[in-house]
Parts: C-alpha cells; structure tokens; sequence
C-alpha cells in the first residue's frame, strides 16, 4: 500500500455501499512505515480489487504474547470474488509472516457476512486457538449477553510449511 492508495480504496469500498474511510487506510500507510504491518493491495487489469494486512505485534493479546503475527483486515471488493485474488493475498501474507514465524494468526467474525472468510480460513488449514469468542477487550463465556457484530470474533491459527 503507497500513499495513493487511501482515497482509491476508500471509494472503491463505497461504491459497493461499504464505508471504510480514507483515514484507515492512511494509518495503515503510516504504520507500514513504521515497520508495524504489511499492507498488500491486489489489482486486477490495472483497478483495486482488495487487500490484506499482516500486523507484527497484533491487538489480540493471545496472539500478541505469543508473538503470532495476525492476517488482518482482508476484503476483496465483491464484484471480484471467485476469481482467486484472495488466495493470491492470504499467499502472499502467509509468505511474508513466513519470514519471521512459523505460526499465522487471523480473527473471523461469527455472523454470515462472514462465511465466505470462515470456508476460506478452514480450507487454508486455520484451526481454532481453543480460546473461544472474543469481543475485542475479552473472551466471552456462558451467559454473556452480547450484541453480535464486527467485533466478535474467532480467532484461529496455522502452522505455516517451511
């Protein structure tokens, strides 16, 4: 992701009725710049069709203790689906995390807007971390009452081949 990016994303994503704002995809630029992630864009003949993020140090804190790096913020514009882009990116992120870990994290939402994502995550060979939901400040256990949205998550990992 170069400096261009932002604005080329950003309206990508809300011509298919999605906002995600140019800011995001600023402060990706910038942490790309401080060594702190990977930001990978795909395109296909010459426009953005998606992208994917590895972060070093991940905001979840299992994988951030065991220093797994995380697959994070993976999206490929709908109109390009089915077409092998995300495989290319989750490749291409697992290859880079590749160089410094042997283990890649990644989180999956739990709703259907999902489950593209969750096929995707299990053909690829993530499995469960075992620790179960997680709502972005804590694990949720029996009973919890929860409002089901982004930011409940499943988080998995793979072992990735040398």
């Amino acid at each position: 992701m170069t400096e261009k990016d932002p604005l080329v994303i950003s309206k990508a994503f809300e011509e298919q009725g999605w906002h995600k704002p140019v800011e995001l995809y600023q402060k990706y630029v910038e942490e790309q710049h401080r060594g702190e992630r990977v930001a990978l864009v795909a395109e296909l003949g010459g426009e953005f069709a998606g992208y994917v993020n590895v972060i070093w140090n991940s905001y979840y804190d299992y994988f951030r203790e065991c220093n797994i790096p995380e697959v994070s913020d993976f999206n490929v514009l709908q109109k390009y689906r089915r077409r092998g882009i995300g495989s290319k990116l989750m490749d291409k992120a697992e290859e880079i995390i590749r160089e410094r870990s042997r283990v890649a994290g990644i989180g999956v939402g739990l709703f259907s807007d999902y489950g593209n994502a969750q096929v995707l995550y299990v053909k690829r060979g993530y499995i469960p971390d075992g620790r179960g939901i997680h709502n972005g400040e804590r694990y949720l256990k029996y009973g919890d009452s929860i409002v089901v949205d982004d930011d409940i998550v499943l988080y998995f990992k793979k072992l990735l081949k040398i």
